[in-house]
């Protein structure tokens, strides 16, 4: 017998911006080229509209911490870089490409003390800026919104309606930061009057969402022009600042929506197995209704079902994918007479290919658990669509649980469980947060710090809620040190003798932890019949870590590996970069000469054990 998946109850959030193919849309005179890719092709500057020559391509780029906007190129592709000649301007870069609704994510770096920004639509700016340490961004911050301008207020009320970023997410000169934005173009009617405003659907740096649902009432200052259209070109500011940018990948988004009209229903009570003979069944409810939607008054808390039926209004052809979520049960859904959605439980999802036209649709959903809400959601997406919904969004969420957050108003430690991006739980975890808003993580297992972020501190939801399962999640953008953690101290023959994947030998002891009277850890343990203390604390200005690790009485032959990457590069005396211009490691003593070498396909950082070992994580 055929039968509904059983429901099983659990968290769900629906993932409207990953990454999809890329339809480019390039003006060519009077007519429109469709050009599908993956990323935006930076091989030259063809894909500009008459670029300045301070904008040029090329293969690797690195700033200065201590220059002013200033960058090194290399010869090659891949990267856009904006080189302005020293007390002059340059030139603001417009693309061909026209936009209306995208997705946008790309990489970008800024030089020491530099001023950039990327206006969608040519209108609507996202600031780019060197605010590594702001400790309370503005608007005029890094992943701010811009204000709008009217010269008619007095001085110091002109700017208005400008948007800081929740949290200061931005890395330091020189390293790749990314950034994914989603915009909604404004709308509107047949006689060119706008009827909604532009929006700001989510804007994320460096992993962290700092802006949702942000309306653009008008065009920002310095806005290309102060009207707003249906569609614009991507504009990069490049008249103050020196900034590099690369993988700029681009969702184009201009399929119209196709539309859900002349909705009906009819509910039934009971338990259904499989999908019934409706002619022989009477509905306890039925109707027409607006929409899509399971706010049906007269049905039951459980065992029901609801069928609709509505036609499908299609405008434009396209392989379209729909998505159906069934809350406390199951459902399905078939286009024209064919099955596009097949029975399912809480979760189903199906695609078809439609030319333009209008196609009866049936959509069931049957409820078998009493305590769970009713809530029916679909929505639909295709290359050149946005996913979107085709039914009441006024729905209970399945788990609306509140998220149970630790804020650091001052020195804070709390122990846990804690998953490693692209590496395995550490199950000794000690973070420590501070009121700087820079934070670390140490793993009491190896005896080192595996992991930084600046931002905001811990996310304790997964550990405390209900049973729990004992782990905790930054809430800022996190900087990995070593996804792989192994002994922070190992005893080698030579330079090149490969590092320990374990303890076993070391005669490693853990000793814990000791809080100054401010309330800052310093943690001990006995590795090789060495005592060592290891403490962390925050950089002036909030630009990062300071490591102290203090060894009494090592044996000989010891090490201290600092950093694991992809690869490490020397920029100057005692400062290294990490991974691809990931971070970096600054050693206080500039004239030490740790050894970069190669084990397992991961380049490292060590250095002989001395009596004390200082050194910066710079991010």
């Amino acid at each position: 017998m055929l039968r509904w998946n059983k429901f099983r109850p659990k968290l769900k959030q629906l993932r409207v911006y990953d990454r999809r193919t890329l339809v480019l849309i390039f003006s060519i005179g009077s007519c429109q080229q469709m050009i599908a890719q993956t990323k935006l092709p930076l091989t030259d500057l063809s894909a500009f509209q008459q670029p300045a020559a301070s904008w040029r391509i090329a293969g690797d780029v690195k700033a200065d911490l201590q220059q002013q906007n200033f960058l090194q190129t290399t010869a090659g592709t891949g990267i856009l870089v904006n080189l302005p000649e020293k007390n002059t301007h340059g030139k603001d870069l417009f693309s061909s490409l026209q936009h209306g609704d995208l997705d946008l994510e790309l990489d970008y770096m800024m030089a020491k003390g530099s001023n950039s920004g990327i206006y969608l639509q040519g209108r609507y700016e996202i600031q780019l800026f060197d605010s590594w340490g702001t400790a309370a961004p503005r608007a005029s911050d890094n992943g701010g919104i811009y204000e709008r301008w009217n010269d008619n207020q007095p001085n110091g009320q002109q700017g208005y309606d400008g948007h800081p970023p929740r949290q200061n997410a931005s890395r330091a000169p020189g390293l790749w930061q990314h950034m994914k934005i989603a915009f909604q173009a404004p709308r509107f009617d047949a006689a060119g009057n706008k009827i909604a405003d532009a929006v700001i659907l989510k804007l994320v740096l460096n992993g962290v969402t700092i802006h949702e649902n942000v309306v653009l009432s008008g065009p920002t200052r310095g806005a290309m022009e102060n009207n707003e259209v249906a569609s614009g070109p991507l504009r990069i500011q490049g008249d103050h600042g020196t900034v590099a940018f690369r993988n700029i990948v681009i969702n184009n988004y201009s399929l119209p929506k196709p539309e859900l009209t002349g909705v009906k229903y009819s509910a039934y009570k009971g338990v259904f197995n499989a999908p019934p003979d409706f002619n022989t069944l009477k509905p306890i409810a039925s109707g027409t209704s607006a929409q899509l939607s399971s706010n049906i008054a007269g049905l039951p808390d459980n065992e029901f079902l609801v069928r609709y039926n509505a036609t499908l209004v299609v405008k434009a052809a396209g392989k379209y994918h729909f998505n159906l979520h069934s809350s406390g049960g199951g459902g399905l859904m078939n286009i024209n007479n064919q099955s596009v959605i097949p029975k399912s439980g809480t979760d189903g999802n199906g695609s078809i290919e439609l030319q333009p036209g209008n196609y009866p649709v049936e959509v069931l959903y049957v409820k078998t658990t009493g305590w769970a809400k009713a809530a029916l959601t679909l929505t639909i997406k295709e290359a050149g669509l946005r996913e979107v919904a085709l039914s009441d969004t006024n729905v209970p969420a399945d788990d609306p649980t509140d998220p149970i957050l630790v804020t650091a108003t001052e020195n804070t430690v709390l122990r846990s469980f804690m998953d490693l991006r692209g590496g395995p739980r550490v199950t000794h975890a000690v973070s420590v947060g501070s009121p700087d808003k820079v934070h670390y993580t140490y793993d009491m297992d190896n005896g080192l710090p595996v992991q930084v972020w600046r931002g905001e501190f811990l996310n304790t939801t997964p550990m405390w809620h209900d049973r729990g399962d004992g782990s905790s999640r930054p809430m800022g953008t996190v900087q990995i040190l070593d996804n792989q953690p192994a002994l922070a101290i190992e005893m080698l023959a030579t330079p090149e003798t490969a590092w320990s994947k374990d303890t076993v030998g070391t005669g490693y002891r853990p000793g814990g932890y000791a809080l100054d009277a401010s309330g800052k850890p310093t943690f001990r343990y006995t590795v090789y019949g060495a005592k060592v203390s290891d403490s962390l604390s925050v950089l002036p200005e909030n630009q990062g870590v300071h490591r102290t690790v203090t060894v009494q009485q090592p044996a000989e032959h010891l090490y201290l590996r600092i950093a694991v990457g992809d690869s490490i590069e020397q920029v100057s005396p005692g400062l290294y970069v990490i991974g691809d211009k990931s971070y970096y490691v600054k050693m206080d003593d500039a004239t030490a000469t740790p050894i970069i070498r190669n084990q397992n396909g991961r380049a490292e950082l060590i250095v002989p054990v001395q009596a004390k070992t200082g050194y910066a994580v710079i991010f």
